[in-house]
C-alpha cells in the first residue's frame, strides 16, 4: 500500500479532469455494460420487440446508475484487501486518487439519483427491484459471503442476476416466468465465468484472504465444478426456445453454437490447466453473455 504522503500527491484536485476519471473507474464501467446488455434483452423479450423509447431509456439511466452505486459500495469496502491484489491494486482508492468518503457519498448519491430516476419515471416495482439487487450485491455478497465461504460467487451471483428481472418489469409492471428463467441463465452463468478468473489470479485471492475455490477446495475440483455449471448453463439457455417456447429457433441455433462452444472451453481448463487457457475461457464468457443476449434480441426482431 502506497504511504500516506504519496497519497496526498497522487490526489488529483477537483479542477483536474483525473478526478472524474477516477469516479468514472470507481462505478466498475465495464461491469455497469455488461449488466444493461442483459436488462435491455429482457426488455425487448418483454415487449415481444423493441419497447418505448422512453421507457427504455430511463430504465437503462436508473440501472447504470444503481451499478455505479453498487460498485462504488464495493471498491469502498474493499479498500483494505484491494492493495494487495494484483488485479485491484489499481483502483482509485488504493492509489489514493480518492479517499474512502468521496467513494461513500458518490455510492449514495448514485443509488438515490437511480430511484428517482426509476421509482418516477418507470414505475416501482423496477425500483424495488433494483433496491434489493444493489441489497443482495453491497450486502449479501461484499459484506457478508465474499470474505466467509468459497461458496461466495455461487450464492452472490444473484446480484448480478436482477437486472434482468429490473428490466422485465419496466416493462410489464410484473415478473413473469421467462424472466425468471433468464434470471437463472445469468445465476448459472456466473460461476464458471469467476473460477475461471480465480483460477488464474489464485494467489491474488489467497494474498487477500478471500476463499475462493481454487484456494480452498483445489483447482482440479474448481475445473470439474467449471465444467459441470457451463453444461447446465448450455442445456438451460437452450429451453428457452424448447420446451418453453419463449424464443425461437434463431436463438435455439445460437444458444446450441454458442453453448458448444463454453463448454469446448471448459473441457480444455479441465484437460489443459494453464493461465492462458483459464484467461481464455474468462474472456469467452464475457463474449458469451453478450451474444446470448444478442440472440435474444436478434430472435424477437426478425
Amino acid at each position: 500500500m502506497i504511504s500516506e504522503t504519496q497519497s496526498a500527491a497522487a490526489r488529483p484536485s477537483w479542477a483536474d479532469p483525473a478526478v472524474y476519471n477516477a469516479y468514472f473507474e470507481l462505478a466498475k464501467p465495464r461491469i455497469i455494460v455488461l449488466l444493461l446488455i442483459t436488462t435491455a434483452a429482457a426488455m425487448v423479450m418483454a415487449a415481444h420487440g423493441l419497447p418505448s423509447p422512453d421507457i427504455l431509456f430511463w430504465t437503462l439511466l436508473g440501472g447504470g446508475l444503481s451499478s455505479a452505486s453498487s460498485g462504488a459500495f464495493n471498491c469502498w469496502y474493499d479498500r483494505d484487501i484491494d492493495p494487495k491484489m494484483k488485479r485491484t491494486a489499481w483502483r482509485p482508492l488504493p492509489t489514493g486518487r480518492l479517499q474512502p468518503y468521496q467513494a461513500l457519498i458518490f455510492t449514495v448519491a448514485t443509488a438515490i439519483a437511480a430511484y428517482l430516476v426509476l421509482g418516477l419515471l418507470v414505475n416501482p416495482l423496477a425500483m424495488v427491484l433494483a433496491m434489493f439487487g444493489q441489497f443482495y450485491y453491497c450486502v449479501i455478497y461484499t459484506v457478508w459471503l465474499k470474505r466467509r465461504t468459497a461458496m461466495n460467487i455461487v450464492i452472490g451471483g444473484g446480484a448480478g442476476s436482477i437486472p434482468p428481472l429490473v428490466g422485465w418489469a419496466a416493462v410489464t409492471h410484473q415478473v413473469g416466468l421467462p424472466a425468471l428463467a433468464l434470471f437463472a441463465v445469468i445465476f448459472l452463468w456466473t460461476p464458471p465465468h469467476f473460477w475461471a478468473l480465480a483460477l488464474a489470479v489464485e494467489t491474488d485471492y489467497e494474498k487477500a484472504g478471500i476463499p475462493m475455490l481454487p484456494n480452498v477446495a483445489g483447482e482440479r475440483h474448481t475445473r470439474i465444478q467449471i465444467l459441470v455449471y457451463t453444461i447446465i448453463l448450455a442445456v438451460a439457455t437452450m429451453l428457452f426456445a424448447y420446451p418453453l417456447h419463449i424464443l425461437g429457433a434463431v436463438f435455439f441455433v445460437a444458444a446450441a453454437l454458442l453453448g458448444g462452444y463454453f463448454i469446448y472451453h471448459a473441457l480444455r481448463v479441465l484437460m489443459q490447466p494453464a493461465r492462458p487457457v483459464y484467461m481464455s475461457m474468462f474472456k469467452y464468457s464475457l463474449l458469451y453473455l453478450a451474444l446470448i443476449c444478442a440472440a435474444m434480441v436478434v430472435d424477437q426482431l426478425v
